[in-house]
């Protein structure tokens, strides 16, 4: 019998501040093309909905990120409460930012692993170069990981395991 990977647990309760565990791929910046992980959602923020004002708190949320320059470009995954799957949303543009957030997965079921594969390059050039499949992608820099609750005041929490970079 074998029970559950290696994995990060990710955890929010109310009164909390929001923190992100990240890792920096520097050995990876040039060359990543891909990226793969599994995840589940254990308690999701009571009405959680990224493309609401004031609701957008997540049982999950993987940040990817590139740099070019100054600017950060970022796509946040989440597993949503209540949101639409595929809703993109949360969109913010200034000099030195642009990001997107992606929602994954949303509701039920809870603690069953989904596993998430990306193809980095084809995500950056249709969040931030409208699709054109000739476009430069900047370096990766890295990923974040987190749980969220602070707008809703309420727990969340998910497992992540198995992240590879490709």
């Amino acid at each position: 019998m074998t029970g559950p990977p290696a994995h990060v647990r990710s955890r929010y309760e109310p009164g909390f501040k929001t923190a992100v565990v990240g890792y920096v791929a520097k050995d990876w910046q040039a060359r990543a093309r891909g990226l793969s992980w599994r995840w589940r959602a254990l308690t999701l923020p009571a009405g959680g909905d990224e493309c609401r004002d004031g609701k957008g708190d997540s049982a999950a949320v993987v940040y990817v990120s590139w740099k070019r320059g100054l600017r950060y470009y970022t796509l946040k995954y989440v597993w949503s409460a209540v949101g639409k799957r595929g809703a993109v949303c949360d969109q913010k543009r200034n000099p030195f930012l642009a990001q997107d957030t992606v929602i994954l997965e949303s509701g039920a079921p809870l603690a069953e692993w989904k596993n998430v594969k990306l193809d980095l390059r084809a995500e950056f050039r249709k969040h931030f170069e409208g699709g054109d499949a000739g476009a430069e992608v900047p370096d990766f820099v890295g990923i974040g990981l987190m749980s969220d609750g602070d707008q809703t005041s309420s727990s969340s929490s998910a497992d992540f395991a198995e992240f590879k970079l490709e």
